[in-house]
């Protein structure tokens, strides 16, 4: 069987990322059902059509990075947002140790 990527399934995935949480674009991948979808991954994030109800605002490189095109603001607007939820961001990046989502959260 050949999975195919499912836009709607990732904006519901982001409504499961805690408050105070973060979630790397290839975690989200790999909860669609294949890591390389990365890329896709993002794509759909910037054509998120409501970042409010889908918070893509959580989701981070593999390094932590903060997106330099985030779509509701830009990466200013993106480090507002995970800094309300209590996310430390320090030079544009978050400690993945600390603000990672975790499996059993």
């Amino acid at each position: 069987m050949h999975e195919t990527f499912d836009r709607q399934r990732l904006y519901e995935l982001l409504r499961t990322v805690p408050r105070g949480r973060v979630v790397t674009y290839k975690t989200l991948a790999s909860m669609l059902g294949n890591p390389a979808w990365a890329r896709a991954v993002g794509n759909a994030l910037h054509k998120n059509p409501d970042g409010d109800r889908y918070p893509c605002y959580r989701v981070v490189s593999s390094r932590g990075a903060l997106s330099q095109s985030y779509a509701f603001g830009g990466i200013e607007e993106q480090k507002r947002r995970l800094e309300a939820d209590g996310i430390t961001v320090t030079d544009c990046k978050v400690d993945l140790a600390v603000y990672q989502l975790r499996n059993g959260e």
